[in-house]
Protein backbone atom coordinates (compact mmCIF):
# COMPACT_ATOMS: atom_id res chain seq x y z
CA UNK A 1 0.00 0.00 0.00
CA UNK A 2 0.72 3.64 -0.05
CA UNK A 3 0.32 6.39 2.27
CA UNK A 4 0.33 10.12 2.20
CA UNK A 5 3.80 13.00 1.84
CA UNK A 6 7.35 16.38 2.60
CA UNK A 7 9.93 18.42 0.37
CA UNK A 8 12.27 20.78 1.72
CA UNK A 9 15.70 22.84 0.82
CA UNK A 10 18.21 20.83 0.47
CA UNK A 11 22.09 21.04 0.54
CA UNK A 12 24.73 19.07 -2.54
CA UNK A 13 26.77 16.13 -1.27
CA UNK A 14 29.69 17.10 -4.12
CA UNK A 15 31.25 13.47 -3.56
CA UNK A 16 30.39 9.83 -4.53
CA UNK A 17 32.82 8.16 -2.10
CA UNK A 18 30.91 6.34 0.62
CA UNK A 19 28.49 8.99 1.37
CA UNK A 20 27.18 8.17 4.91
CA UNK A 21 23.71 10.07 6.06
CA UNK A 22 23.14 11.20 9.63
CA UNK A 23 20.56 13.57 10.54
CA UNK A 24 21.48 16.73 9.60
CA UNK A 25 18.14 19.08 9.14
CA UNK A 26 17.62 23.23 8.19
CA UNK A 27 15.45 25.26 8.46
CA UNK A 28 12.98 24.70 5.94
CA UNK A 29 9.07 25.00 4.71
CA UNK A 30 7.29 22.06 5.90
CA UNK A 31 4.94 20.25 3.07
CA UNK A 32 2.97 17.68 3.39
CA UNK A 33 4.93 14.05 3.95
CA UNK A 34 3.83 10.55 2.53
CA UNK A 35 4.19 7.18 4.24
CA UNK A 36 4.15 4.51 1.47
CA UNK A 37 3.23 1.33 3.04
CA UNK A 38 4.39 -2.16 1.77
CA UNK A 39 3.67 -5.75 2.92
CA UNK A 40 6.20 -8.51 2.38
CA UNK A 41 4.25 -11.34 0.43
CA UNK A 42 2.97 -13.98 2.14
CA UNK A 43 5.89 -17.00 2.53
CA UNK A 44 8.44 -14.71 1.23
CA UNK A 45 11.73 -13.02 3.47
CA UNK A 46 11.29 -9.74 1.09
CA UNK A 47 9.48 -7.60 -0.95
CA UNK A 48 11.31 -7.60 -4.69
CA UNK A 49 10.55 -4.17 -6.69
CA UNK A 50 11.72 -5.85 -10.17
CA UNK A 51 12.14 -5.43 -13.87
CA UNK A 52 11.07 -3.11 -17.15
CA UNK A 53 8.62 -1.53 -14.55
CA UNK A 54 11.04 0.21 -12.71
CA UNK A 55 13.26 1.85 -15.79
CA UNK A 56 10.73 5.22 -15.34
CA UNK A 57 11.34 9.27 -14.64
CA UNK A 58 11.44 9.20 -11.03
CA UNK A 59 10.53 11.90 -9.32
CA UNK A 60 9.20 14.33 -12.03
CA UNK A 61 5.55 13.86 -10.76
CA UNK A 62 6.02 14.01 -6.97
CA UNK A 63 6.90 17.05 -4.99
CA UNK A 64 7.59 15.70 -1.73
CA UNK A 65 9.90 13.32 0.54
CA UNK A 66 8.47 10.25 1.72
CA UNK A 67 9.09 7.34 3.89
CA UNK A 68 8.59 3.21 4.03
CA UNK A 69 7.76 1.39 7.25
CA UNK A 70 10.26 -1.36 5.91
CA UNK A 71 13.43 -0.46 5.16
CA UNK A 72 14.66 -0.07 1.63
CA UNK A 73 17.93 -1.17 -0.47
CA UNK A 74 18.09 0.16 -3.93
CA UNK A 75 20.35 -0.40 -6.99
CA UNK A 76 20.93 1.58 -10.14
CA UNK A 77 20.88 -0.32 -12.47
CA UNK A 78 21.11 2.78 -15.32
CA UNK A 79 20.77 6.41 -15.52
CA UNK A 80 21.58 9.20 -13.60
CA UNK A 81 19.87 12.29 -10.89
CA UNK A 82 19.97 12.78 -7.77
CA UNK A 83 18.73 10.69 -4.61
CA UNK A 84 17.48 13.68 -1.45
CA UNK A 85 18.11 11.55 1.88
CA UNK A 86 16.63 13.54 4.66
CA UNK A 87 18.11 17.05 3.37
CA UNK A 88 21.06 15.24 2.11
CA UNK A 89 21.17 15.29 -1.89
CA UNK A 90 24.10 13.66 -3.77
CA UNK A 91 23.97 12.27 -7.34
CA UNK A 92 23.55 8.51 -8.27
CA UNK A 93 24.86 6.65 -11.39
CA UNK A 94 24.94 3.41 -12.42
CA UNK A 95 26.01 1.05 -9.29
CA UNK A 96 25.40 2.94 -6.64
CA UNK A 97 23.43 1.35 -4.02
CA UNK A 98 21.12 3.17 -1.64
CA UNK A 99 20.16 1.61 1.89
CA UNK A 100 17.56 3.70 3.86
CA UNK A 101 15.78 2.67 6.88
CA UNK A 102 12.39 2.48 8.22
CA UNK A 103 11.03 5.78 8.54
CA UNK A 104 13.79 7.92 6.90
CA UNK A 105 12.51 10.51 4.60
CA UNK A 106 14.03 10.68 0.72
CA UNK A 107 13.01 10.81 -2.61
CA UNK A 108 14.91 10.07 -6.11
CA UNK A 109 14.88 12.33 -9.05
CA UNK A 110 15.88 11.97 -12.33
CA UNK A 111 18.40 13.75 -14.39
CA UNK A 112 15.73 14.31 -17.04
CA UNK A 113 12.01 14.17 -17.37
CA UNK A 114 12.97 12.50 -20.82
CA UNK A 115 15.46 10.46 -19.87
CA UNK A 116 14.32 7.38 -17.49
CA UNK A 117 16.55 5.66 -14.45
CA UNK A 118 16.92 2.41 -13.74
CA UNK A 119 16.67 1.15 -10.44
CA UNK A 120 15.53 -2.14 -8.99
CA UNK A 121 14.34 -2.59 -4.92
CA UNK A 122 14.44 -4.61 -2.50
CA UNK A 123 12.17 -3.53 1.24
CA UNK A 124 12.19 -6.09 3.94
CA UNK A 125 11.52 -5.82 8.08
CA UNK A 126 14.83 -6.38 9.67
CA UNK A 127 12.91 -7.14 12.71
CA UNK A 128 12.29 -10.49 11.57
CA UNK A 129 15.73 -11.66 10.98
CA UNK A 130 16.97 -10.14 14.20
CA UNK A 131 14.28 -11.79 15.96
CA UNK A 132 16.25 -15.06 14.15
CA UNK A 133 19.98 -14.30 14.59
CA UNK A 134 19.14 -13.11 18.81
CA UNK A 135 16.54 -15.27 19.25
CA UNK A 136 14.96 -14.95 22.50
CA UNK A 137 17.14 -12.07 23.36
CA UNK A 138 14.85 -8.89 22.87
CA UNK A 139 16.60 -6.63 24.20
CA UNK A 140 19.84 -6.98 21.75
CA UNK A 141 17.42 -7.34 19.11
CA UNK A 142 16.07 -3.78 19.66
CA UNK A 143 19.65 -2.49 20.36
CA UNK A 144 20.42 -3.64 16.76
CA UNK A 145 17.51 -2.47 15.02
CA UNK A 146 18.41 0.81 16.29
CA UNK A 147 21.39 0.34 14.92
CA UNK A 148 20.61 -0.09 11.87
CA UNK A 149 17.91 1.70 11.17
CA UNK A 150 20.54 4.80 12.77
CA UNK A 151 21.23 6.49 9.25
CA UNK A 152 21.22 6.01 5.31
CA UNK A 153 23.85 4.84 3.22
CA UNK A 154 24.92 5.77 -0.21
CA UNK A 155 27.71 3.84 -2.06
CA UNK A 156 29.12 2.90 -5.14
CA UNK A 157 29.13 -0.54 -5.74
CA UNK A 158 33.06 -1.08 -4.98
CA UNK A 159 32.96 0.37 -1.86
CA UNK A 160 30.05 -1.92 -0.69
CA UNK A 161 32.11 -4.64 0.34
CA UNK A 162 29.84 -7.70 0.73
CA UNK A 163 26.18 -5.59 0.35
CA UNK A 164 25.83 -5.12 -3.57
CA UNK A 165 26.82 -8.68 -4.09
CA UNK A 166 24.07 -10.48 -1.60
CA UNK A 167 21.31 -7.67 -2.74
CA UNK A 168 22.00 -8.53 -6.54
CA UNK A 169 22.12 -12.29 -5.74
CA UNK A 170 18.46 -11.86 -3.85
CA UNK A 171 17.35 -10.25 -6.79
CA UNK A 172 18.72 -12.83 -9.17
CA UNK A 173 16.99 -15.61 -6.87
CA UNK A 174 13.47 -13.40 -6.56
CA UNK A 175 13.57 -12.67 -10.41
CA UNK A 176 14.42 -16.60 -11.46
CA UNK A 177 12.13 -18.36 -8.40
CA UNK A 178 14.40 -21.66 -9.16
CA UNK A 179 13.29 -24.48 -7.26
CA UNK A 180 14.71 -23.85 -3.32
CA UNK A 181 14.53 -20.10 -4.18
CA UNK A 182 12.73 -19.13 -0.84
CA UNK A 183 15.50 -21.13 1.03
CA UNK A 184 18.10 -19.49 -0.61
CA UNK A 185 16.67 -15.92 -0.33
CA UNK A 186 16.12 -16.50 3.27
CA UNK A 187 19.58 -17.60 3.86
CA UNK A 188 21.15 -14.42 1.55
CA UNK A 189 18.98 -11.96 3.70
CA UNK A 190 19.92 -13.31 7.01
CA UNK A 191 23.76 -12.55 5.42
CA UNK A 192 22.32 -9.33 4.10
CA UNK A 193 20.99 -8.28 7.84
CA UNK A 194 24.64 -8.79 9.35
CA UNK A 195 26.51 -6.99 6.52
CA UNK A 196 24.52 -4.12 7.44
CA UNK A 197 25.11 -4.61 11.38
CA UNK A 198 28.96 -4.60 10.63
CA UNK A 199 28.52 -1.67 8.84
CA UNK A 200 26.77 0.68 11.44
CA UNK A 201 28.71 -1.23 13.85
CA UNK A 202 32.06 0.08 12.46
CA UNK A 203 31.61 3.45 11.51
CA UNK A 204 33.74 6.01 12.85
CA UNK A 205 31.40 9.22 12.60
CA UNK A 206 30.42 10.22 15.69
CA UNK A 207 29.71 14.13 15.38
CA UNK A 208 27.63 15.46 17.53
CA UNK A 209 25.97 17.77 15.12
CA UNK A 210 25.76 15.00 12.43
CA UNK A 211 23.33 13.03 15.26
CA UNK A 212 21.40 16.06 16.48
CA UNK A 213 17.59 15.52 15.81
CA UNK A 214 15.82 18.20 13.80
CA UNK A 215 12.96 18.02 11.46
CA UNK A 216 10.95 14.83 11.16
CA UNK A 217 14.02 13.08 13.33
CA UNK A 218 12.43 14.61 16.35
CA UNK A 219 9.65 12.28 16.20
CA UNK A 220 11.60 9.34 14.81
CA UNK A 221 11.18 7.24 18.18
CA UNK A 222 7.59 8.01 18.32
CA UNK A 223 7.15 6.26 14.87
CA UNK A 224 9.27 3.40 16.32
CA UNK A 225 7.42 3.29 19.34
CA UNK A 226 4.15 2.95 17.13
CA UNK A 227 5.65 0.54 15.00
CA UNK A 228 6.73 -2.05 17.43
CA UNK A 229 3.69 -1.37 20.03
CA UNK A 230 0.49 -0.41 17.70
CA UNK A 231 -1.28 -2.99 19.29
CA UNK A 232 -0.76 -1.57 22.93
CA UNK A 233 -2.86 1.21 24.94
CA UNK A 234 -0.79 3.76 23.35
CA UNK A 235 -1.33 7.25 24.71
CA UNK A 236 0.37 10.95 23.43
CA UNK A 237 2.21 10.91 26.61
CA UNK A 238 4.07 7.90 26.01
CA UNK A 239 4.93 9.04 22.53
CA UNK A 240 6.08 12.40 23.56
CA UNK A 241 7.98 10.25 26.70
CA UNK A 242 9.54 8.41 23.60
CA UNK A 243 11.08 12.13 22.49
CA UNK A 244 11.90 13.67 25.32
CA UNK A 245 9.64 16.33 24.87
CA UNK A 246 6.19 17.68 26.74
CA UNK A 247 3.24 16.73 25.65
CA UNK A 248 1.95 19.98 23.87
CA UNK A 249 5.43 20.40 22.01
CA UNK A 250 5.38 16.79 20.78
CA UNK A 251 1.81 17.06 19.23
CA UNK A 252 2.72 20.57 17.68
CA UNK A 253 6.04 18.62 15.70
CA UNK A 254 4.09 15.52 15.34
CA UNK A 255 1.39 17.36 13.04
CA UNK A 256 3.54 20.07 11.47
CA UNK A 257 5.93 16.82 9.76
CA UNK A 258 3.21 14.25 9.49
CA UNK A 259 -0.10 16.38 9.15
CA UNK A 260 -2.02 14.30 11.11
CA UNK A 261 -3.08 13.80 15.16
CA UNK A 262 -0.79 11.28 16.94
CA UNK A 263 -3.24 9.28 17.44
CA UNK A 264 -4.94 9.08 14.21
CA UNK A 265 -1.41 8.28 13.34
CA UNK A 266 -1.35 5.30 15.36
CA UNK A 267 -4.49 4.09 14.07
CA UNK A 268 -3.56 4.61 10.60
CA UNK A 269 -0.82 2.06 11.16
CA UNK A 270 -3.47 -0.53 13.20
CA UNK A 271 -5.92 -0.19 10.12
CA UNK A 272 -2.55 -1.25 7.92
CA UNK A 273 -2.05 -4.15 10.23
CA UNK A 274 -5.84 -5.28 9.98
CA UNK A 275 -5.02 -5.11 6.45
CA UNK A 276 -2.13 -8.06 6.70
CA UNK A 277 -4.14 -9.90 8.99
CA UNK A 278 -7.30 -10.00 7.23
CA UNK A 279 -5.95 -10.69 4.17
CA UNK A 280 -3.35 -13.58 5.70
CA UNK A 281 -5.63 -15.37 8.86
CA UNK A 282 -9.11 -16.15 9.22
CA UNK A 283 -9.56 -14.52 12.39
CA UNK A 284 -12.92 -12.77 12.78
CA UNK A 285 -13.53 -9.51 12.77
CA UNK A 286 -13.70 -9.02 16.54
CA UNK A 287 -10.22 -11.12 16.59
CA UNK A 288 -8.84 -8.52 14.10
CA UNK A 289 -9.88 -5.62 16.06
CA UNK A 290 -8.34 -6.55 19.36
CA UNK A 291 -4.90 -7.70 17.80
CA UNK A 292 -4.06 -4.55 16.25
CA UNK A 293 -4.98 -2.51 19.13
CA UNK A 294 -8.58 -1.24 19.25
CA UNK A 295 -10.63 -1.43 22.17
CA UNK A 296 -14.17 -2.17 20.35
CA UNK A 297 -15.27 -3.62 16.98
CA UNK A 298 -17.32 -0.73 15.83
CA UNK A 299 -14.17 1.64 16.36
CA UNK A 300 -12.33 -1.23 14.30
CA UNK A 301 -14.96 -0.64 11.81
CA UNK A 302 -15.24 3.22 12.32
CA UNK A 303 -11.67 3.97 11.70
CA UNK A 304 -11.25 1.25 8.49
CA UNK A 305 -14.09 3.41 6.73
CA UNK A 306 -12.42 6.47 7.81
CA UNK A 307 -8.58 5.46 6.04
CA UNK A 308 -10.02 3.13 3.09
CA UNK A 309 -13.30 4.68 2.51
CA UNK A 310 -15.01 0.66 2.88
CA UNK A 311 -15.93 -1.26 6.02
CA UNK A 312 -13.25 -4.37 6.70
CA UNK A 313 -15.80 -6.91 5.65
CA UNK A 314 -15.97 -5.49 1.90
CA UNK A 315 -12.11 -5.14 1.79
CA UNK A 316 -11.65 -8.51 2.81
CA UNK A 317 -14.12 -10.27 0.00
CA UNK A 318 -12.71 -7.78 -2.77
CA UNK A 319 -9.69 -9.82 -3.97
CA UNK A 320 -8.42 -6.96 -6.04
CA UNK A 321 -6.77 -5.43 -2.77
CA UNK A 322 -4.38 -8.62 -2.48
CA UNK A 323 -0.87 -8.36 -3.15
CA UNK A 324 -0.18 -5.95 -6.73
CA UNK A 325 -2.81 -4.35 -4.84
CA UNK A 326 -1.28 -3.27 -1.80
CA UNK A 327 1.76 -1.95 -4.03
CA UNK A 328 -0.55 0.82 -5.95
CA UNK A 329 -3.14 1.82 -2.95
CA UNK A 330 -2.87 4.72 -1.32
CA UNK A 331 -4.25 7.74 0.81
CA UNK A 332 -3.40 11.39 0.86
CA UNK A 333 -2.40 12.12 4.03
CA UNK A 334 -3.51 16.17 5.01
CA UNK A 335 -4.80 17.99 7.37
CA UNK A 336 -8.45 18.01 7.77
CA UNK A 337 -9.04 14.54 6.04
Amino acid sequence: MIIGEMISQISSCHSFQGIYFGGIMGKKKKDTIELRFYEVPHNESVLTLLGDKWIRCYGHDETNLHFHNLMEIGYCRDGTGRLVLNEKECRYQPAMISVIPQNYPHITISEDAKEPSFWEYLFFDPMLFLKELYAGDELRQREILGIINREAWFLHEEESGNLVGLVTMVMEEMRSKKKHYSDSVHSLMLALVIELIRMNETTEIYDTDMHKKTGITQIGNALDYIREKYADHIKVEDLANACGMSETHFRRVFESYMNMSPMDYVNLTRIQASCERLKKTTDSMDEVAEKVGFATTSTFNRNFKKFLNTSPYQWKIKQENYESKLLSYHITALKGW
